[in-house]
């Protein structure tokens, strides 16, 4: 049988979905496109937004559409927060929990074996979920960099967020299971490596409280995560690791030992994805997130003193309930203070269920637009500003692909602070990592480079 993936939303929905399919083909399924044709549809949804749910429910209907015969799995966040909704829409077949990704081939043949005409629900209480769930994933070797997932669920309950609900509480992969993945990758050709999750800040909290419902410290103190620096240093230790990245992180897990500690491993790369959402103090507490603008400054302050030129990048809600002009021009001051080398912008989308959906003050979409614009244009300026503060300097690049820029084939890389690169070369240089001198910069913040001598 043929079966189709896609996927939406963030990084670990991506790791998911391609454990899924590699799941599927190693059963005996046969790897289709999303387009007319397949038996089985298989769609990882998302839920973060309200458009997220919009574009999961689209998806599926399209499945359907494009073969009313074929079986239409919902899978996912999405299905989290609605199995009753989804249980009862006529173009879902099946609907699979983020608890059950794992058992996506089990469920399908009991499907096929009871199919009667009844649609088969999947989804446990994730809150209950104290266990981590292994999906394994070992891609083909045709990429440079490969994204480990190590970790799930989130204890923080921030007011205007349903991962929580949809994730449940945090719970970390073992070590071994990394270093055993990790391994398999190395020798099929990978060489960066990147540690993602949920909120891998609280790696390794359920080692520590196993069975508790406890909130992470590392979001509100200044305490070093003993358990995620351990498992770093493990992770770059074995041989055949060239770099090693880490996915978003809580600004309170960034003390001096810990940025200490990454600044000795040489494979660490120094780019840190902090998660901000504003730069107000009154929108940050009504956010209910666990640290003040003070605290985040201190933050950047400690990674700037260990390492030369960090790259930090970080998110930002606009228009969330009750920000007033005066404390977005805040946020506005505060970005610029900071000095991100790339910013994400989003705008305030009300999810059913969370605090913020009956918080006063709901902005609307114009002015949560106009606010996204300001920062917007900041965001290319800084981009630009940082991929300038390498110029006439020797950056380390691995070379990914080979695309067309101005009409040139270009080879095209990532520096070790994640910034993009182009250079202008015949030579075979795909998943190479070379010194070369950066010579410019284009308007996208890409850095123009050629070979150094």
């Amino acid at each position: 049988m043929k079966v189709a993936f896609h996927s939406l939303g963030c990084k670990v929905n991506s790791y998911e979905t391609d454990a899924m399919r590699q799941s599927l083909l190693h059963a005996g399924y046969e790897d289709a496109d999303f387009a007319p044709g397949a038996d089985v549809y298989v769609i990882n949804t998302c839920t973060v937004t309200n458009v997220a749910d919009r574009k999961s429910r689209q998806m599926l209907h399209k499945a359907k559409e494009m073969n009313p015969d074929a079986v239409v799995v919902a899978a996912g966040c999405y299905v989290q927060d609605a199995s009753d909704r989804l249980i009862a829409d006529p173009a879902v077949d099946i609907i699979v929990g983020n608890h059950e990704k794992s058992r996506l081939s089990e469920i399908l043949d009991e499907y096929f074996r009871n199919r009667e005409g009844s649609r088969k629900k999947a989804v446990s209480n994730i809150n209950r979920m104290r266990e981590y769930d292994e999906l394994h994933f070992v891609p083909d070797g045709e990429h440079t960099r490969a994204f480990i997932k190590v970790q799930d669920g989130c204890n923080q309950f921030c007011s205007y967020c349903m991962i929580p609900y949809v994730r449940g509480r945090v719970r970390s992969r073992r070590p071994g299971e990394v270093m055993r993945e990790i391994r398999t990758l190395i020798d099929r050709g990978y060489q960066e490596f990147v540690l993602t999750g949920i909120h891998i800040s609280s790696y390794g909290l359920d080692f520590d409280f196993p069975g508790q419902n406890k909130q992470t410290p590392y979001a509100s103190e200044a305490r070093t995560n003993r358990h995620l620096q351990g498992l770093i240093q493990d992770v770059a230790a074995i041989q055949g690791v060239m770099r090693l990245r880490l996915g978003s992180l809580e600004p309170g897990i960034i003390t001096g030992e810990f940025a200490s500690a990454l600044a000795d491993i040489p494979e660490f790369c120094p780019s840190f994805h902090l998660s901000m959402q504003s730069g107000c103090d009154a929108t940050l507490a009504r956010m209910k997130r666990k640290y003040n603008t003070a605290d985040f400054m201190e933050k950047c302050d400690i990674l700037r003193a260990h390492f030369r030129n960090p790259s930090i990048t970080t998110d930002i809600i606009t228009g969330f309930p009750g920000e007033t002009e005066e404390e977005f021009a805040q946020t506005v001051e505060f970005v610029r203070r900071v000095g991100f080398a790339r910013t994400h912008i989003f705008k305030f989308s009300v999810r059913r269920g969370t605090a913020a959906e009956r918080m006063p003050g709901q902005n609307t979409e114009k002015t949560k637009a106009a606010r996204s614009a300001v920062l917007l244009d900041i965001d290319r300026e800084r981009r630009v500003d940082y991929a300038r503060s390498f110029i006439g300097e020797t950056v380390s690049v691995l070379f990914e692909e080979r695309t067309m820029a101005d009409g040139k084939s270009v080879l095209t890389g990532y520096t070790r602070e994640y910034v993009p690169v182009l250079m202008e070369t015949e030579e075979d240089l795909m998943n190479r990592i070379l010194d070369v001198v950066a010579v410019s910069v284009t308007a996208r913040g890409e850095i123009i480079a050629s070979q150094a001598e």
